[in-house]
């Protein structure tokens, strides 16, 4: 993420919730490494279940302190929907 994002808090959470244009919820750890925020655990799942490929491009709107919402773009700069068909249950944010 970029450098400028961590402005937005006092401290960056070790946690967020990345909700889609379906309203799925999902859960990911964050990690601070060589001074830029990372998704971790989960990051890899999610991207997964919810097909983003390399080329796809991914953007982010902080929603609240602990929630993004996630939107997906395929190489022709069409927006993906996806439902998620199914959560790995350590991942899936409860609501």
């Amino acid at each position: 993420m970029p450098l400028d994002f961590t402005k937005h808090f006092v401290v960056v959470p070790t946690e967020f919730k990345l909700r889609n244009n379906t309203s799925c919820s999902w859960k990911v750890t964050v990690k601070l490494m060589n001074g830029r925020v990372t998704l971790d655990q989960g990051w890899a799942t999610y991207a997964a279940v919810h097909h983003i490929k390399i080329g796809y491009m991914v953007t982010f709107k902080l929603l609240t302190p602990d929630t993004l919402k996630v939107i997906i773009f395929d190489d022709d700069c069409i927006e993906v929907v996806n439902k998620c068909g199914k959560h790995d249950e350590a991942f899936a944010a409860k609501e």
